[in-house]
């Protein structure tokens, strides 16, 4: 999606991507701290809010938040489609020479963005914040997300730093070269990592949630690793193929077994307990395979209906950063 705007003075300029679900509690107290954080920086900017479909007050707060400050720009999606495309249509909306993804819950403190600045006045496109610390979340849920770093990265293609979220800054170099990538099913992350391009870490201790609720249960987040996997790698069909290759050949060497010992010995009993273990056996590995298929069959029956990624109910852009092109 293109926008006829540019800056109204040589300042650089940056924009700030706010995906919003249900952050009625605690969008008000981002606001405020990420405008003192920016306004030290000393840069034009626009805050570009999306709500992803909420159904409390967000709406009405990112428009109070507008009428008390016109750089809020509001992207208001036709219904929830996800964290995912919500910051697709940030990106799409956006004017910066510069972006920064935050979320809204504060678990990733504004006060880093100028360490993320600086980098890019150093040159990297992409500078994003790598978490030393998870306050607030499970050991369960820490070792999971460690685990899955570790599987993607192995059977992947593209690195994909471990320990990092959507946290971080994009050059507009990079941000014209992630709105070329169209895909249904987006892994931000992936796509991040997929571009290339100078990238630099920052460390930091990621915060609890200020106020609110988690939206992301264990069941979303192994849904959310199953779309990572399956969207950057085609190795679960090459283990499908290998668990595939692996019990014909113990089906066979089974079954040779079997019949060299009813030669040798006969067969006076028979072999039910150990024929309803292979069925089971076989009947499982077949189920998997059908199932790591089914996953990428689903995905090319999304992507061919090329429908768009997502639709909005109203856009309103703000008034400081950028004016309209005669």
């Amino acid at each position: 999606m293109s926008h006829n705007a540019v800056n109204t003075n040589n300042k650089k300029s940056l924009s700030i991507i706010v995906p919003a679900y249900n952050e009625h509690e605690v969008l008000s107290s981002f606001h405020h701290r990420t405008v003192a954080v920016i306004d030290k920086i000393g840069v034009d900017a626009e805050f570009i809010y999306v709500n992803d479909g909420s159904d409390d007050e967000t709406l009405a707060d990112m428009e109070a938040l507008k009428r008390l400050d016109s750089r809020v720009a509001i992207v208001d999606l036709s219904r929830n489609f996800g964290k995912e495309i919500a910051m697709t249509a940030g990106l799409d909306h956006s004017n910066g020479d510069a972006v920064i993804v935050i979320d809204a819950d504060l678990q990733d403190p504004p006060e880093l963005i100028p360490e993320l600045y600086q980098y890019w006045q150093d040159g990297f496109d992409v500078v994003y914040a790598q978490r030393i610390a998870r306050e607030g979340e499970t050991a369960l849920k820490r070792l999971t997300a460690r685990y899955f770093y570790q599987i993607i990265n192995s059977i992947g293609g593209v690195e994909i730093p471990k320990d990092t979220g959507d946290f971080r800054l994009l050059s507009r170099r990079a941000v014209e070269s992630l709105k070329q990538l169209n895909e249904q099913h987006r892994f931000m992350k992936g796509l991040f990592a997929w571009i290339g391009y100078p990238q630099k870490a920052v460390r930091y201790h990621r915060d609890a949630r200020f106020a609110g609720r988690t939206k992301w249960n264990y069941w979303k987040l192994w849904n959310f690793a199953i779309e990572g996997i399956t969207s950057f790698t085609i190795a679960p069909l090459k283990i499908a193929t290998y668990i595939g290759l692996v019990t014909a050949g113990f089906a066979i060497s089974y079954g040779l077994f079997i019949i060299s010992k009813t030669l040798i010995y006969g067969n006076p009993v028979a072999g039910y307990p150990s024929l309803i273990v292979v069925i089971l056996f076989l009947g499982g590995a077949q189920l998997i395979t059908l199932g790591v298929m089914g996953e990428y069959l689903g995905r090319m029956f999304n992507e061919v209906k090329q429908r768009p990624l997502y639709l909005i109910n109203q856009y309103l852009p703000a008034r400081r950063l950028t004016k309209e092109m005669p």
